[in-house]
């Protein structure tokens, strides 16, 4: 709440009171950005077709919502390509958190396709850089109950209100997130919780203290409607409860309002509102397990908004590679690479973040 004041009061100062009116005109209409989130999640159409699958792949979680992923369609086959350009070679200088992305926009086709009548095979070709391509077969199947929730996701960076989750509910999470070669760790008492907040908190220091990693950031941040509308990716600033700020403000509010302390105070106050942390680790360091990975977490967090949770990455510990044997020991996988950090818990409603159009991310 004190941030959320800082900037607000910072973004006024920046304007000033000259131009305030001509200021809040040029930040765009958050009914306007709304209206534009609602259309790319509509539902899905009586005779669907694979463009209409690749509109709710575009819906997945991904670093930096960078959305690094192209899609192309020959036939009844879809091709999910990394998209080099996007890369976030500071944060995820192997492309781990790429590949990812992949997984979690693939997990989205495969339930879109089910939802549309189709039956699939997903598999992964190491060449060109490494691409999963979805066979896709009309034929009647059953309706996945993950679907209805692709639409309504988000990650939630915010406090939750600290309410446990229920024994059967964590089963239902740990269920849904089952895929070959991915395990999962569910910690939800305090004191493995705070054990894991020590890990992020250590972690966001480090990358704090990188101007390189602070850059990269600052690239893809998004500070109000009209510049989030407008490139379509990227962290916006609303998103996270923040308020709007003009685009050439925001970086200078960034720059003296946020630090590795008001950092760290956030993400130990959002994990002690949390009920729990989920941690998935991979049986082998290699893009095809890190797609299994992103799978295995879009179905996590799919199942957790069918529940009512909201969920958030934490991916410091992961992201910083001196922490990943402690976070590893925490999840009972010593020896092996952590490969995604998530919390969990109940919580509020934010705006939706941005995201390209099927027409911006299809190969032609």
């Amino acid at each position: 709440m004190i941030r959320r004041n800082l900037l607000v009061g910072g973004g006024v100062a920046l304007v000033g009171a000259g131009t305030v009116g001509f200021q809040l005109e040029r930040l765009g209409s958050m009914s306007a950005y709304t209206a534009a989130m609602a259309d790319l999640r509509a539902p899905l159409s009586g005779r669907p077709t694979p463009r209409d699958l690749i509109r709710f792949a575009t819906l997945a979680a991904n670093g930096h919502n960078t959305q690094p992923w192209q899609f192309r369609t020959e036939g009844l086959q879809v091709q999910i390509r990394p998209d080099w350009s996007r890369r976030t070679p500071v944060v995820d200088p192997d492309d781990h958190h790429l590949f990812v992305s992949l997984g979690c926009a693939t997990e989205n086709i495969v339930l879109a396709a089910g939802q549309a009548g189709f039956r699939n095979r997903v598999r992964f070709d190491p060449s060109n850089g490494g691409l999963v391509i979805v066979d896709l077969e009309p034929r009647e199947t059953q309706r996945p109950a993950l679907f209805a929730a692709i639409s309504r996701r988000q990650s939630s960076r915010t406090e939750y209100n600290g309410q446990p989750v229920g024994a059967d509910d964590i089963a239902a999470l740990a269920n849904a997130a089952r895929a070959p070669g991915v395990e999962l760790a569910i910690i939800t008492d305090k004191r493995r919780m705070d054990l894991v907040r020590d890990l992020v908190v250590a972690g966001d220091s480090v990358q704090m203290a990188d101007r390189a990693f602070v850059a990269e950031l600052k690239h893809w941040l998004r500070f109000n409607p009209r510049q989030a509308l407008t490139t379509g990716d990227g962290l916006f600033s609303v998103a996270s409860g923040n308020p709007s700020l003009p685009s050439w403000a925001g970086p200078t509010a960034f720059d003296l309002l946020v630090s590795a302390k008001t950092e760290n105070d956030k993400y130990a106050r959002q994990l002690r509102s949390s009920a729990g942390i989920a941690i998935f680790v991979a049986a082998s360091s290699d893009a095809a397990h890190w797609v299994q990975v992103g799978r295995a977490c879009q179905r996590f967090a799919l199942q957790a908004t069918l529940l009512g949770l909201k969920h958030a990455f934490i991916n410091q510990p992961v992201e910083v590679a001196s922490l990943r044997p402690h976070l590893a020991d925490l999840a009972g996988a010593a020896g092996r690479r952590p490969d995604l950090l998530m919390r969990f818990g109940y919580g509020p409603s934010l705006p939706y973040s941005p995201r390209r159009t099927v027409t911006a991310v299809l190969q032609t």
